[in-house]
């Protein structure tokens, strides 16, 4: 007998003026594939979504979660809203599920443990998934630029709101 196993992905990603960070999930705390890709090039659209199909041909998944760019409270540049419907409507023609949670969804499902603020929310994030616990990045001050890292953990909140909405534990 020849069966076929196929595990079950959702690919997370998280768009940043720098570049995307990616989370791919076997589960809800359970990360399979992760990373940041900085893009300092002209075009970077191009680039970045040249990467992105790259990596759904590699991995295949099931669902492709996304911020909910046009959200009330969604401050995106142009050039990223013009991205995000890029990926949509790859995923449409590779038949893959895409799921948008505006960040007022990320801070409600975090509120549960104390976390609010993006920092609070990576700090979460790397109780539940000690994998993470040594990239979270520093307080970030207001005369300072943000860490590239945080976008990995903005990507990691997306994909653990899709678990905690869309497949709610008892």
């Amino acid at each position: 007998m020849n069966h076929e196993y196929r595990q079950h992905f959702v690919f997370s990603i998280h768009l940043s003026s720098r570049g995307f960070a990616f989370v791919l999930f076997e589960g809800p705390e359970s990360p399979y594939d992760w990373g940041i890709k900085e893009i300092r090039k002209r075009r970077k659209n191009d680039i970045t979504l040249t990467h992105i199909r790259k990596l759904i041909e590699r991995y295949r998944p099931d669902g492709i979660v996304i911020e909910d760019y046009e959200a009330k409270e969604s401050k995106r540049s142009e050039r990223v809203r013009w991205l995000y419907r890029m990926i949509e409507h790859l995923a449409m023609t590779e038949h893959i599920e895409v799921f948008r949670y505006s960040r007022d969804a990320v801070r409600k499902c975090f509120t549960s443990v104390g976390a609010r603020t993006r920092y609070e929310i990576a700090q979460a994030i790397a109780r539940q998934i000690p994998a993470f616990s040594h990239r979270v990045p520093k307080l970030r001050k207001i005369w300072m630029s943000e860490d590239p890292r945080q976008s990995l953990f903005d990507a990691i909140a997306l994909g653990i709101v899709h678990y905690c909405l869309a497949h709610p534990h008892p």
